[in-house]
């Protein structure tokens, strides 16, 4: 039997974000093809650790009473406790903790770890979080056998630290949505290709106060959708955004229906990804997975992930100018779309994802 430990996340069914949902399509995969998986689950409150199966993968569930970045070290530290003695592979999910893999070391079990992106470079940490992610990086790609990059820019840093035979690049995956749910539009006063959508944590490096001025210097012909979680009381930034928005600019809160997201994502007119660092982001892939033209940031990380299938911006001024040509050029949407939609089906599709990680387990079970 082929045995494997997916530790790093808050565990699975998925409902907190990117790696929970490659750790559940991940598993379900390999259970499918005849490996016995276990995730190690995050529970809050107190009490002992319990287990139980769902869809065939085990499922080890740690209850920590502690909340926030203490409970989720907690968390880490007593599944990796538990896992190091316990036969088969280990995969990592992100390095924010990897200084616990020394025990892997110590033991002789191999583990792999997926390095997600660089997190120390991350405007929003302050300077000892920062110290913290980059020891932990450096920690991570030491101990672990192997490592995994979500994108070739996130190989290069690694690159740093060690050989280019020690870093695998596998990209994030992404269902694709051939439907959705008009009605939801009528929920939210949206009509079909009558709105652009931004789906983000409200962050600066992602550029959403950047959008939302440049979308918001004049009357469009669109509305601007905006998702995620906004608190006015205690961010500065979030106050701002609200402040720059014109009365075309819509923020729906956080949706957390899949049925809904994917709805919005498919009937909008184009997706808006203002992300500045990174790797291969979910909610960029997710979009195209929708088949929708997109607008993004021009850095290296969207470049490559996109390819032709954008219109890219730097400053607020291009954001404008290609907020204009994207709410009045038909053709240009069609074309974008296509082009979208083809870099998607050739690079992220979860079967083509999956199937990379699968091959890379497997060398690695000696």
């Amino acid at each position: 039997m082929k045995e494997i430990s997916i530790l790093g996340t808050r565990g699975i069914p998925a409902s907190h974000g990117g790696f929970e949902t490659f750790a559940e399509y991940l598993a379900l995969y390999l259970v499918k093809n005849g490996w016995c998986v276990t995730v190690y689950c995050q529970e809050d409150g107190e009490g002992t650790v319990t287990e139980d199966f769902w869809n065939g993968v085990k499922l080890i569930h740690i209850p920590v009473a502690k909340g926030g970045a203490v409970g989720t070290m907690l968390f880490d530290l007593k599944a990796t406790l538990l896992d190091f003695r316990q036969p088969g592979l280990t995969l990592v999910l992100g390095y924010n903790t990897a200084i616990f893999s020394i025990l892997y070391r110590l033991k002789g079990k191999r583990s792999l770890m997926n390095m997600d992106g660089v997190e120390w470079k991350r405007q929003k940490w302050s300077l000892p979080f920062k110290i913290w992610f980059y020891i932990n990086e450096c920690l991570g790609a030491w101990l672990s056998n192997h490592l995994i990059a979500d994108h070739p820019e996130i190989k290069k840093n690694l690159l740093n630290r060690v050989s280019s035979e020690k870093v695998t690049v596998i990209p994030y995956g992404a269902d694709r949505i051939e439907q959705g749910d008009a009605a939801v539009l009528g929920k939210y006063g949206l009509t079909e290709l009558g709105y652009a959508i931004l789906v983000a944590r409200a962050e600066p490096e992602n550029s959403i106060l950047e959008i939302v001025r440049a979308f918001s210097l004049k009357p469009r012909t669109i509305r601007l959708v905006v998702l995620g979680n906004y608190d006015l009381e205690k961010n500065d930034y979030h106050r701002a955004v609200k402040a720059a928005a014109g009365n075309q600019v819509l923020f729906l809160g956080a949706i957390y229906d899949k049925l809904e997201l994917k709805a919005l994502r498919f009937h909008a007119r184009f997706y808006v990804h203002g992300h500045q660092v990174g790797g291969t982001n979910p909610s960029l892939i997710e979009a195209m997975g929708a088949g929708s033209a997109v607008l993004a940031h021009g850095n290296k990380y969207n470049r490559w992930v996109v390819d032709g299938g954008a219109c890219y911006f730097e400053t607020e001024s291009e954001c404008a100018n290609q907020l204009d040509r994207l709410c009045d050029d038909d053709g240009l949407i069609a074309t974008l779309k296509k082009e979208s939609m083809s870099r998607y089906t050739v690079n992220f599709t979860w079967d083509a994802v999956l199937g990379q990680y699968e091959e890379l387990l497997n060398d690695w079970l000696g």
